[in-house]
């Protein structure tokens, strides 16, 4: 048996490091992500469009249309909460 700290008992082992440890991989996968969001938009004025729909023809318009859905989604969960929410002991006998 091993006198190594990692075996003694009551001594919890460190997890292992991982990549979403340091500030700076999530920094750079935000910024990715902000510039496939980006280009993705500006791609959108590259070509001649045909929407069913009025609003469609409008440059970034899924794109607009997506975050104003997201945003209303959040906000009415957040209230829809509120209502639904129960008690820390509801389903305790």
């Amino acid at each position: 048996m091993s006198d190594s700290p990692e075996h003694t008992p009551g001594h919890t082992p460190k997890p292992p490091h991982g990549v979403f440890d340091e500030r700076k991989n999530i920094d750079r996968i935000f910024y990715a992500l902000v510039g496939v969001c980006a280009a993705v938009v500006l791609a959108d004025f590259a070509y001649e469009k045909h929407g069913h729909f009025d609003f469609e023809n409008i440059p970034g318009a899924h794109a607009i249309f997506g975050f104003v859905a997201y945003v209303g989604l959040v906000l009415t969960a957040t209230q829809l909460r509120k209502l639904l929410k129960r008690d820390e002991d509801y389903y305790d006998d």
